[in-house]
């Protein structure tokens, strides 16, 4: 710097220059400028800030709109008794509410420790933990440092869907909007119910919802019962539940645990020995012990499936649900559905069924395999190719199957029935190795081998139309609400059938009796058509007269028919309706055009459309076992919503279908098909206990059935392959029903009762061949054997007249022609003075219609009598109208008379003509036809 004279002379004429003057005027004016805006700027930003702001708050919910109460709860199923089996749990509902009283102070202080230390004090945000995440932040670089509260973390799981933003602005919005709200709302509750709220919500992993869902999950006991250890696993899984998930990673947890401990120690919320105790804890092996209970996947029971079904239809026919509403309910409503389920009938049927025991060997039981496999291509199209099970049966066409692994077909020794899983598995992956090539990617596989036959089982209380147990398969269950072969799948019922389709309207309303007499004699044709109807045996054999207790105990279809016939289909359609029947077809027009029908003559055996489901059949049986009182099967009784008020009670429908008497009767003739007819298998051999029920089967025996009943419990089998098969085993199905219900009645402690006679029941000694009153020294000394029996009666409908058919002869021994009074060789008997229509077992006893030519003589008169007493008009079909004629056959000839058999029989059903249980009651039956011999 220059300070000579001249120097400073200059510096002071510069500074009082006008040009200096002016620069730093302006420079002093460009500075306030600049502090005005910086100002302006400043202002206008916090107004901004402020707007924007309150702009936010302003489009936040309502405080007094919002509901932070935790939503989705997990639905309890409840047996009959009372106990919890089974939990219908949709997303996020596998939840269990408690109260904050229940809930003991060691877990909700490990919560508050290391969620929110200072919960007891803000009013609803943390000022300094907010300053402390954003110092946190600036120094490390990183804002990853949580300053939620509780009281936030309740909004934000409730009312902001969980906080997944995905970029900054959208997570800084939410969050003014949350911390407004939680000022708000700890205005609005207090903070134990917040706590509350909060504990009940909170995702805690595992799919666990809340504190108690998660204290059963980990460690098998109530919130209330949790350890100090215990309770700090569980809070340390708040911040990130997959992350600390204890099973998954038990280590991460660990991590987080002894923080919680440290948190809770330095807060006095535990002592020094406790702190101790607790670390030293060997808790996550525990946790892997109550894991391990876990690990093999359950599904749902079949009687839930079915359950599920019905509630869901029960809510929107009663309640105006829509399908989706009903839905959203049972799996996240948090409802207490008590059931007519009994545990212990429900576990003795699945033990037996599960029983592979009592199942034909391997060989006879086979695998049933379903197949199919889509595979995206690796060409420029990315083209989907999708195979089924008809690509792997053309693949291995030529398959020699040297080990007989296979059912043969008539085109190839491979089949999708199978004895080897392995060797399947193993043709599987060859034709998926096969399909694909170099970068080919596999979209989806499904390979499902079940065994076969399958069976399904109900059992009921007739009493009050309460399902106890059902199976709808044989085999491990795959998955939910899969194939219910109890109530979802329609099979022929065959022979089963004949009670409720014929002899029940029979009896009831058309003058039947269990003495009425029929002619079982053929060729017999449904009436109209070609089509013959053939009984079960073997050979073309036919018993003759036979009264309708017979019928039904040895199965004949001949009569059954004949007496449908009488009754008329249209009869017996509507009693079927009546019982429950709802898969029946009354009338339907196929693509082919034909038009059929159930109200038709083939519906006497089980001939039907579509066929009955167990279930129904079952119910339709218990109602006959229940004095004729129709109840619709019901899964449940009561249905309470979460707050315990009754939503739902389920009072069955009831109709009287039959008169007591009818039921008795059936019940009656019923317990001879156990004790001497085709069902003598079925009599209970562990405990003495009365049985009443019929056997059935179909065309090559494809359906096998037993439906029957004690005084007790009512209960239906059916086997079969679910792609019909013919069956060379056929008894597995009836050892299944009597080992269950002899398990029933044993475990149960039932003491033996019987069958309970009304007073409007009769007997009368009547003869079997006429069906009326029996005369002594004719129907006793019958040929064939005596046919006198003691038979029962609705009262009114006993017979008041006396045989008409046993007549009392002398023949003569030579020519076995009526004897004339010159034959030197006679010999008396009682014949049938029957007029035959072909060859049956009364052939040999019929009354010879000639005289002897051999020793005759112009004045002869038989010595015998057409008009025994009795004999009034010469009735001889044993119709129950007293002594009138049957009457006319009116009906119009069936539109399709082959309805319902897929196999083309046109009879409906057959009877095992190798089975003891159905071999002829007639003891002469093996010599019956050396009689016409020469």
């Amino acid at each position: 710097m220059d300070y000579s004279k001249k120097g400073i002379e200059n510096k002071q004429s510069y500074i009082k220059s006008t040009s200096r003057r002016l620069t730093s005027k302006f420079r002093v004016t460009l500075f306030r400028v600049c502090l005005i805006m910086a100002v302006v700027t400043v202002i206008i930003c916090v107004y901004a800030g402020l707007g924007y702001i309150k702009g936010l708050i302003d489009s936040a919910p309502n405080i007094t709109q919002i509901d932070v109460m935790p939503k989705g709860y997990t639905t309890k199923v409840y047996d009959s008794d009372g106990n919890v089996i089974e939990h219908l749990i949709g997303a996020h509902a596998n939840r269990e509410y408690v109260k904050i009283s229940d809930i003991p102070k060691v877990v909700q202080d490990a919560f508050v420790s290391i969620e929110d230390e200072r919960f007891y004090e803000h009013d609803g945000i943390d000022v300094r933990g907010i300053f402390r995440a954003f110092f946190s932040g600036i120094k490390g670089g990183e804002f990853s440092q949580g300053a939620s509260t509780i009281t936030q973390q309740l909004l934000k799981n409730q009312i902001f869907g969980g906080g997944s933003e995905k970029n900054f602005i959208d997570k800084l919005e939410r969050k003014i909007q949350e911390q407004y709200l939680a000022i708000q709302l700890e205005n609005k509750l207090d903070k134990d119910l917040i706590l509350e709220y909060y504990l009940n919500t909170i995702n805690l992993g595992a799919g666990t919802y809340g504190v108690q869902t998660a204290s059963k999950r980990y460690f098998s006991k109530n919130v209330g019962e949790l350890t100090l250890s215990e309770a700090a696993v569980i809070a340390a899984i708040a911040q990130l539940p997959s992350y600390h998930n204890p099973i998954t990673n038990p280590e991460r947890n660990e991590v987080r645990k002894n923080e919680v401990l440290r948190q809770m120690l330095k807060q006095g919320k535990c002592s020094q020995e406790e702190y101790d105790e607790a670390m030293a804890d060997d808790v996550y092996s525990r946790i892997q012990t109550v894991n391990e209970e876990y690990t093999t996947k359950s599904y749902y029971s079949y009687f839930t499936d079915e359950l599920i079904v019905q509630v869901m239809e029960d809510l929107q026919s009663e309640l105006g649900y829509t399908q989706t509403q009903a839905l959203d309910l049972i799996y996240s409503g948090g409802l207490r559905i008590i059931t007519t389920q009994d545990s212990t009938i429900q576990r003795i049927v699945d033990e037996v069924v599960a029983d592979e025991s009592n199942y034909p060997e391997m060989g006879k039981s086979l695998w049933e395999l379903t197949y199919a496999l889509s595979i995206q291509k690796n060409d420029e199209d990315k083209t989907t190719i999708h195979y089924h099970s008809d690509d792997l049966l053309k693949y291995f066409k030529d398959y020699p199957d040297p080990d007989n692994l296979y059912v043969d077909t008539k085109d190839s020794k491979f089949s999708l029935l199978f004895t080897d899983k392995e060797d399947m598995q193993n043709k599987i992956n060859e034709f998926k190795e096969a399909m694909m090539d170099e970068g080919d990617i596999i979209l989806g596989e499904k390979i499902d081998m079940v065994i076969q036959p399958q069976v399904s089982f109900v059992v009921m209380d007739q009493h009050t139309g309460h399902v106890l147990a059902i199976v709808g398969g044989r085999g491990e269950k795959t998955g939910n609400r899969t194939l219910n072969r109890a109530t979802d799948t329609k099979r022929q019922p065959g022979s089963t059938f004949k009670i409720v389709s014929t002899y029940l309207p029979a009896l009831d309303s058309a003058g039947f009796t269990l003495a009425s007499v029929i002619d079982d004699a053929g060729p017999y044709y449904y009436p109209g058509t070609n089509t013959e109807v053939s009984n079960w045996r073997s050979k073309k054999e036919y018993e003759g007269l036979s009264t309708i207790r017979k019928a039904i105990y040895d199965s004949m279809n001949i009569v059954t028919v004949k007496t449908l016939v009488e009754v008329t289909p249209n009869v017996g359609y509507d009693y079927l309706k009546k019982l429950g029947f709802t898969t029946l077809v009354e009338s339907r027009t196929e693509p082919d055009g034909r038009v059929v029908s159930d109200i038709n003559y083939p519906m006497a055996l089980g001939g039907l459309t579509d066929g009955v489901t167990n279930l129904e059949l079952t119910a339709a049986f218990a109602a006959i076992a229940n004095k004729g009182l129709y109840i619709e099967p019901i899964f449940y009784t009561k249905i309470l919503d979460h707050n315990g008020k009754v939503l739902l009670e389920n009072e069955p429908e009831k109709e009287q279908v039959i008169k007591e008497s009818t039921a008795w009767l059936l019940t009656n003739a019923m317990e001879d098909v156990v004790t001497i007819g085709t069902g003598k298998q079925l009599k209970l051999q562990a405990i003495d206990m009365p049985v009443a029920g019929k056997t059935g089967s179909t065309s090559d025996y494809n359906d096998l059935w037993f439906s029957g009943y004690t005084p007790y419990y009512t209960a239906s089998v059916w086997g079969g392959f679910d792609h019909n098969r013919a069956q060379s085993e056929r008894t597995y199905t009836r050892t299944i029903w009597r080992t269950i219900m002899e398990r029933i009645h044993i475990e149960k402690g039932l003491e033996k009762k019987d069958f309970t006679m009304p007073d409007t029941i009769v007997s009368a000694k009547i003869c079997t061949k006429s069906g009326k009153l029996a005369v002594e020294g004719l129907c006793d000394h019958y040929l064939g054997g005596n046919t006198v029996r003691v038979e029962y009666f609705a009262k009114g409908s006993e017979p008041r007249v006396k045989c008409d058919v046993h007549v009392k002869a002398h023949i003569c021994t030579e020519t076995n022609k009526l004897a004339t009074e010159f034959c030197p060789n006679q010999k008396e008997a009682v014949y049938l003075n029957k007029t035959e229509t072909g060859v049956t077992y009364d052939t040999p006893y019929i009354l010879p219609k000639d005289k002897c030519t051999v020793h005759s003589h112009p004045g002869f008169n038989p010595p015998f009598d057409f008009n025994l007493p009795g004999n009034q008009n010469g009735n001889q079909n044993g119709n129950p109208n007293n002594g009138e004629e049957n009457p006319p056959d009116n009906q119009e000839p069936p539109d399709n008379p082959e309805n319902g058999n897929e196999n083309g029989n046109q009879n409906g059903n057959v009877e095992d003509p190798n089975n003891s249980d159905g071999q002829n009651q007639n003891e002469d039956s093996n010599n019956f036809w050396s009689w016409f011999n020469p």
